[in-house]
């Protein structure tokens, strides 16, 4: 069973300047990207601030994968919360192993559950103060 960890910047409405910065300077290549307003919850009463933001991105740059997005407006990453850490596995039932192990004496950010994009996600910050995303992919690596 395939476990990766990837590092996952959130910025705060700049995620397009940042990835045009990581394809010009690191070589990265976009592989994915959507923003708010081409995902599945979009709406037309969604703001055009929001629409426009990126919900997520993956680069690849040599044989690493970067994830990049933006947080929703008015609600920016904590500090210390720029950088975080994407446990992906095709497992769910490993994911939600991880994710209660370092929610133990830490903090749920994001509770453990469903969502369009993952069959099991949530973030937790661990007893150290670092935050992890724990994502089940749909697909097996």
């Amino acid at each position: 069973m395939s476990i990766r960890f990837v590092p996952f910047i959130q910025l705060d409405g700049r995620a397009k300047e940042a990835i045009e910065l990581y394809v010009e300077a690191l070589g990265a290549e976009v592989t994915f990207s959507q923003t708010f307003g081409a995902g599945p919850g979009a709406s037309a009463a969604m703001p055009e601030e929001l629409k426009n933001r990126i919900a997520h991105s993956e680069l690849k740059i040599g044989d690493a994968q970067l994830m990049v997005a933006d947080s929703e407006p008015g609600k920016s990453p904590r500090e210390g919360d720029l950088l975080t850490v994407c446990i992906t596995t095709p497992d769910a039932e490993q994911a939600t192993r991880m994710y209660n192990a370092l929610r133990e004496d830490g903090e749920v950010i994001t509770p453990l559950g469903a969502f369009h994009f993952s069959p099991a996600y949530g973030v937790v910050k661990d007893k150290f103060g670092v935050t992890f995303q724990c994502f089940t992919s749909r697909r097996r690596d």
